[in-house]
């Protein structure tokens, strides 16, 4: 099983492609998808939404997981984030890949076995699991991979469910 997470965010939207073989799992590829400030809202927008369908067509994953939006005090943050997962989301439905959405808090809990570990701990955490050689970087593709980590464990194509914050 092939699987695609996603860290959203217009100027920096993370991705991780994980396959799992059994009980081991193998990273494929993870990395970045940058725009800068200058570029219009919906420029940003169409090169994450045309990046994130390129990945799907490109390495056919078996299902995508999203990290769900977090309340945060900038608004703006909020808006553009929003935004960027609705065009994700949009790239999902229109391959028919399945998503699954988890909180910060599950990602953290279905990689570290604990809610409230830290960025560290989830990053050292991912590059045991996938075995890397070095931290993965930067950390929005760190979390992508980790995301793609919960997805497996936790994914409805597992067949195991994410409710109130409880992993599986």
């Amino acid at each position: 099983m092939i699987v695609l997470g996603i860290d959203p965010g217009t100027a920096i939207c993370g991705y991780g492609l994980v396959e799992a073989q059994g009980s081991r799992l193998k990273p494929i590829i993870y990395g970045v998808i940058e725009t800068t400030p200058d570029m219009e809202a919906a420029m940003r927008l169409r090169k994450v939404h045309q990046e994130i369908d390129g990945l799907i067509k490109q390495y056919q994953p078996d299902s995508m997981g999203v990290e769900m939006l977090f309340m945060n005090k900038n608004v703006r943050t909020v808006m553009a984030v929003g935004q960027a997962r609705g065009v994700i989301l949009l790239a999902a439905a229109q391959n028919e890949l399945s998503i699954d959405e988890f909180t910060p808090l599950q990602v953290k809990q279905a990689v570290t076995g604990y809610g409230k570990a830290t960025k560290e701990q989830v990053i050292y955490m991912t590059q045991r699991l996938l075995s890397l050689p070095k931290k993965p970087h930067p950390d929005d593709a760190a979390d992508a991979l980790a995301i793609a980590i919960a997805t497996i464990h936790c994914g409805r194509s597992n067949r195991m469910r994410v409710t109130n914050d409880r992993l599986c």
